[in-house]
């Protein structure tokens, strides 16, 4: 994978980040308007200012995002420390907003509030704010607040004193907003969070199937090695002897064998019907050896032609059964291959009415055995089985595999 599709799949995605900044900023907007129309009028002339602040928001959002974009694979401390600084005046910019487009409707919100609580608030021409109560009935008109003109149910906050603590309501409303920004980036670092597990899963299983691949392919190439130096031990006999015409019919099967064999993907499964057609070839290479000695016996159901198992995976238990059964021996042997399908998995099973194996390979797993039993567990794990042993009358080794039809082309 190149470093740029790795880049990419780092970040979260653009569309992700944009559905998550309306969804907060559509709960917000959803919620403030529940919240407001709950006993308070003017409705029609805050939803769209209350709309059109959210969407101010929700563009000074993105912006902070562009700014929490290059520290996504920075640690978690660094990504909070840089969600809190630049929440800061975003909260700032939102509240300021909220301000404006709020100003000209304020008065009329602040008169509704103090009407439905008995009160009144208005301006005088000077800009000071009145806020009459109803008088307190038995109270004296002309005090207690003194000769100003203020009676009991009266109080004037000059102008002045207002435009001085005009940042107190700024700073309410961007706290407010700032909690807002930082419940938006703990669900974005979380996103990170989800998004840099996936990759850091899907690496750790790109690398495990990289290196299954390198086990099954060292196996497979070890079953090569092993069965050419035996027949090539075989071939040189052979020519010592001056059995020139069966050491050319030798190297005529080695070389329809091995054009066969090394045809094949290493790591890749092959058709049983091709297996056992490859079985065949190299059992023709040891009937030259054993013209008297080896029988074959195959039986392949053609409904199984087409099932698919790790390529060369029967050919160490045949060599087997030929160096321990048909070698060791002067009678004739007969190796028997066959399939079947068993309670749905694949059935092979590969024998021989030899003398069986000496030890002390009866009751342990020879390099052959234990290269079939390796790629096997490789391929497949806990789903199949191998069995070997001696059985009356000869030899037995049977492979339970689940059965994976042809794929289509």
């Amino acid at each position: 994978m190149s470093d740029a599709v790795s880049d990419t799949a780092d970040h979260v995605r653009f569309r992700v980040v944009l559905a998550s900044i309306a969804g907060t900023w559509a709960c917000y907007f959803v919620l403030t308007t529940i919240r407001a129309a709950i006993g308070l009028e003017l409705q029609g002339e805050l939803l769209w200012r209350r709309g059109l602040v959210c969407l101010i928001g929700a563009g000074i959002t993105l912006a902070m995002w562009l700014l929490l974009r290059p520290v996504e694979r920075r640690g978690l401390g660094v990504q909070i420390a840089v969600a809190l600084v630049v929440a800061m005046p975003a909260s700032l910019a939102i509240a300021q907003v909220n301000q404006i487009v709020f100003a000209s409707i304020q008065e009329q919100v602040e008169s509704k509030i103090a009407e439905q609580r008995g009160f009144s608030i208005r301006r005088d021409q000077a800009g000071n704010v009145i806020i009459e109560a109803p008088a307190i009935p038995g109270a004296d008109a002309d005090g207690p607040l003194g000769p100003d003109g203020a009676t009991a149910g009266r109080v004037v906050l000059p102008a002045e004193d207002e435009g001085a603590n005009a940042w107190v309501p700024l700073l309410e409303l961007a706290i407010g907003r700032y909690f807002l920004l930082l419940a938006w980036a703990a669900l974005y670092l979380a996103l990170v969070a989800i998004g840099r597990a996936r990759e850091a899963e899907r690496r750790g299983e790109r690398f495990r199937s990289a290196a299954r691949a390198a086990e099954l392919r060292s196996l497979r190439y070890q079953v090569n090695p092993h069965f050419l130096f035996n027949a090539l031990n075989s071939l040189s006999a052979l020519v010592m002897t001056n059995k020139g015409e069966r050491a050319e019919e030798m190297i005529q099967g080695l070389s329809n064998f091995y054009r066969h064999s090394l045809a094949e993907d290493p790591t890749g499964d092959v058709e049983l019907a091709d297996e056992f057609a490859l079985q065949r070839d190299y059992l023709a290479i040891e009937a030259v050896r054993f013209p008297e000695r080896l029988r074959v016996s195959v039986d392949l159901p053609p409904t199984l032609e087409q099932v698919r198992i790790p390529g060369m995976i029967l050919q160490p238990l045949v060599e087997n059964s030929v160096k321990y059964a048909v070698a060791a021996v002067s009678r004739p042997v007969t190796i028997a291959i066959a399939a079947r399908e068993e309670y749905g998995r694949l059935v092979l099973s590969v024998s021989d009415d030899g003398p069986g194996v000496p030890e002390p390979h009866v009751h342990g797993f020879g390099i052959g055995l234990a290269n079939v039993r390796d790629r096997i567990e490789a391929r497949f794990g806990g789903d199949a089985t191998i069995q070997s042993g001696p059985v009356p009358g000869g030899y037995r080794t049977e492979l339970r595999l689940p059965v994976e039809p042809r794929p289509d082309r």
